[in-house]
C-alpha cells in the first residue's frame, strides 16, 4: 500500500467529493419537486397530464441513467439546446429520481383507508382540510423508508457521471489509475469517499424514520 500515493491523491479526492454531493444533491432535489407535483397529478388523476406523467414515469423508470444522460448529453445539442455537463448531470438525475419519488409518494397517498376520509367529511372538514391535515402527513410517513432508499440509490447513481466527462468521483478514480496505475490505493480512496457520502445519509434516515413512525406504521 502506498501511503504516498493517497496522501497525494486526497486532495483531488476532495474536489470531486464536493462536485459529486453537489450536483447529486441538486438532482434529488430536482426528483423531489418532480415527483411531489407528478403524484399529486397521479392522485387527483388530472386528465391528459396523468396520461403523460405515467408515460414519463414508465420511461425513465424502465432506461437507464446512462442511457438518458447520453441523450441529453449528446442528443440535445444536435437540436441546438446545449448545457453543461454539471446541468446535464443534475438534470438527468432529477428526471430519473423524479420518477421514483412519483410513484413512492403517489403510493402513500393511495394507502390512506377511504374510512379515514369518510370520517373526516363527516365531521366536517372540507376536501382540502382533509388532504392537509389528514392524507398528507400519514402519507409521508408511509413514504418516508422508500424516499431514504431512494435517496441513497440517486447518490449511487452518480457514479456513471464520468460517461459525460463530469469530475466526480469516479472520474477521479479512473483517470489517476489510468496516469499511474496504483489500483489499490485509488480504489480504497473511491470506497471510502463513497462511505462518507452515503453512510450519513443513511444514518439520518433512519433517524427520521423512527420520530415520524405513529400508529400503526410505527413499532
Amino acid at each position: 500500500m502506498n501511503t504516498e500515493a493517497i496522501v497525494s491523491y486526497l486532495p483531488l479526492y476532495k474536489e470531486a467529493f464536493v462536485l459529486t454531493i453537489k450536483i447529486g444533491w441538486l438532482g434529488i432535489a430536482l426528483a423531489f419537486a418532480i415527483g411531489i407535483v407528478s403524484a399529486f397529478i397521479l392522485y387527483f388523476n388530472i386528465p391528459v397530464l396523468s396520461k403523460v406523467i405515467k408515460a414519463y414515469v414508465e420511461l425513465f423508470r424502465n432506461t437507464p441513467l446512462l442511457v438518458q444522460l447520453f441523450f441529453i448529453y449528446f442528443g440535445l445539442p444536435k437540436m441546438g439546446i446545449d448545457i453543461s455537463s454539471q446541468v446535464c448531470g443534475c438534470l438527468g438525475l432529477g428526471l430519473l429520481g423524479g420518477s421514483y419519488m412519483a410513484e413512492t409518494f403517489r403510493s402513500g397517498l393511495c394507502a390512506i383507508a377511504n374510512t379515514q376520509i369518510e370520517s373526516a367529511t363527516a365531521l366536517g372538514m372540507s376536501k382540502s382540510q382533509i388532504f392537509i391535515h389528514i392524507i398528507l402527513p400519514q402519507a409521508f410517513t408511509i413514504s418516508i423508508t422508500a424516499l431514504i432508499a431512494n435517496v441513497i440509490f440517486l447518490l449511487k447513481e452518480t457514479s456513471v457521471f464520468s460517461a459525460i466527462s463530469l469530475m466526480d468521483l469516479m472520474f477521479t478514480a479512473k483517470d489517476l489509475i489510468g496516469l499511474y496505475y496504483n489500483t489499490t490505493e485509488c480504489l480504497l480512496l473511491l470506497v471510502l469517499f463513497y462511505i462518507l457520502m452515503l453512510l450519513p445519509v443513511s444514518f439520518l434516515g433512519n433517524l427520521i424514520e423512527k420520530k415520524v413512525r405513529f400508529g400503526i406504521f410505527g413499532d
